[in-house]
């Protein structure tokens, strides 16, 4: 699943008129990149879910076939990113599902991160596996950093820690039975996140690579500048 519904505040004014995953990196909209890494990766049917300038998003799909898009529309209310799941659950199946924000943007160094995450999956010990990204290894992000993580890649949120030394890169695999016993209607992936620490059943794997934030329109140069440099940032 792609998440497409969001609003982009901070990256106003761009997005009162354009959605925030059509803006565009090296040539590419946002949500392109996103999508081809699926593709890439063997990935072959993505539910992408709309709110904000739909219509804008859906036309811009229209045409790709790689993979085969389902559109999972959010037009009534924004549902955050549990909520838009939990909405769209009946059309990903009953299988553990890749879940993508559509502004997330990373180099590969030399093996497809969605792929190597693929491989990491033990489902017999995870709920949840989440990309993460250095915080050094990281273009455009100046936070704090959002985990820990032990010997055996489990983790824990940085909590009164004045740094944590990953950061969630925005991909995660994880299982749809997760979802019960949550509310209806608007709800944020982190009441998920806060269960599944607590069950020591949320774990990462750390991009091989370097991770582009944009979140602001600020930072779309500095991404920019960061794409044209990672001779294989290739889509």
């Amino acid at each position: 699943m792609v998440l497409a519904a969001g609003i982009g505040q901070r990256m106003r004014p761009i997005t009162d008129s354009l959605p925030k995953p059509l803006v565009r990196i090296g040539g590419k909209a946002m949500l392109d990149h996103a999508l081809d890494r699926l593709s890439e990766a063997g990935i072959t049917e993505a539910v992408v879910n709309v709110h904000h300038l739909a219509e804008q998003i859906e036309a811009h799909l229209a045409g790709r076939t790689h993979p085969r898009i389902v559109i999972s529309d959010e037009r009534d209310a924004l549902l955050e990113t549990g909520g838009g799941v939990k909405k769209a659950l009946p059309l990903l199946g009953s299988a553990p599902f890749f879940h993508v924000n559509s502004d997330s943007l990373w180099s590969e160094a030399g093996i497809s991160n969605v792929a190597a995450m693929a491989e990491a999956w033990m489902p017999a010990e995870m709920d949840m596996l989440m990309l993460l990204a250095r915080r050094e290894d990281s273009v455009g992000f100046d936070g704090a950093g959002d985990f820990f993580q032990d010997a055996d890649g489990r983790l824990t949120r940085r909590g009164q820690a004045p740094t944590a030394p990953v950061v969630y890169a925005g991909v995660i695999i994880m299982k749809p039975e997760i979802f019960a016993d949550t509310p209806e209607g608007s709800f944020s992936l982190n009441l998920l996140f806060d269960r599944l620490i607590a069950r020591k059943r949320l774990f990462g794997h750390v991009l091989q690579g370097q991770w582009l934030h944009v979140g602001t329109p600020e930072a779309i140069a500095p991404a920019e500048a960061a794409f044209a440099a990672a001779q294989s940032f290739h889509g």
